[in-house]
């Protein structure tokens, strides 16, 4: 199967209407093209399964029911078994090891790109490229904040990709302020 972007968004905004869902999708999709560029690996691969790794959360958010469905849908169009492993890696509890470095790279920046969301999200002007990364360590100390997002699983993932927390918080940041437009964190809602 050839991967293409604009078939993967498509099936994303089938079954995703939400658009914080989207938005998710296109801020795991930027972290993962970043760290494919890191890493030099397949750049689309990579973004594609960052955009469609929780293509069945909004219609199956259960642990009964996500990723698997998803994977079983994705299986089915003929999306490559690295992709759909990675997929299932990022639900700690479904225990699939996460053997690939895109596996591990997708769990590591999941969990992120909600906090960094949430914290561009409390600024008055709502965009993302006023956040430094001292921002979001200070948010990141205050478990009343984002309490949702589980920051043991980005402390994990964060070693399991063998980054430091540091970096793949700064690194994941500036991913996303490149698609800050995208994902409605470019200050044009704050008005």
């Amino acid at each position: 199967m050839t991967l293409d972007r604009s078939a993967a968004e498509e099936l994303l905004f089938e079954w995703t209407q939400s658009p914080s869902l989207r938005a998710h999708a296109r801020g795991v999709e930027a972290c993962m093209r970043a760290y494919a560029r890191q890493f030099d690996e397949d750049e689309e691969l990579w973004g594609v399964t960052g955009l469609l790794h929780d293509l069945d959360y909004e219609k199956h958010p259960t642990e009964q029911e996500h990723p698997q469905i998803g994977y079983g849908v994705l299986k089915e169009k003929g999306y490559p078994e690295p992709m759909l492993q990675a997929i299932l890696g990022h639900a700690e509890y479904l225990g699939v090891p996460r053997e690939s470095q895109m596996a591990q790279a997708l769990f590591a920046v999941d969990e992120l790109v909600g906090l960094i969301t949430a914290v561009a999200l409390v600024r008055p002007s709502k965009d993302i490229r006023e956040v430094q990364p001292k921002s979001i360590k200070k948010k990141w100390k205050d478990k009343a904040f984002a309490k949702g997002v589980n920051r043991a699983d980005i402390e994990k993932g964060a070693e399991e990709l063998g980054v430091s927390l540091a970096h793949h918080i700064g690194y994941s940041l500036e991913a996303m302020k490149s698609v800050a437009s995208e994902l409605g964190l470019d200050g044009s809602d704050s008005r």
